[in-house]
């Protein structure tokens, strides 16, 4: 049976990303975390990437997005990471002195791609982080 070339979300690939801050450093609350989700989401389009799910920890966050097979997802990393920090560092001044060298993200990440069999377990597992006794850790 030829695959049905019309239906693009057969082409699409999840990929679970892992962003940490700089040395783990504990910066991470549900303001921050907000807004750079917003970030994300007005980057997002100009790489063909759909955000499916979002959370994070003190010390980093997990996102769940949708592309295409041929997207320049390591492009989109760096150019989220770079004006995700500078704009965080604006308006946050506050959180720079808990940053090394005034460096917000790690330059590692972790990238996993999955398919639709896991995808709900991974959303599950995101929706967890940051949380003890059910409860968002701050």
């Amino acid at each position: 049976m030829k695959p049905d070339t019309n239906n693009h979300s057969v082409f699409m690939l999840h990929y679970h990303l892992i962003m940490y801050i700089k040395y783990r450093n504990e910066v991470m609350d549900d303001t921050i975390s907000n807004r750079l989700k917003e970030i994300f989401v007005k980057i997002t389009p100009a790489y063909n990437i759909m955000l499916e799910e979002w959370n994070h920890d003190v010390d980093h966050v997990h996102i769940l997005v949708r592309g295409q097979p041929n997207t320049e997802i390591s492009k989109f990393i760096n150019a989220y990471k770079s004006a995700s920090s500078r704009i965080i560092k604006k308006e946050f001044p506050e959180k720079r002195k808990s940053l090394w060298k005034e460096m917000f993200w790690s330059q590692s990440f972790c990238l996993l791609t999955t398919d639709k069999a896991t995808v709900d377990i991974i959303k599950q597992y995101i929706q967890s982080q940051g949380k003890k006794d059910g409860k968002q850790s701050n």
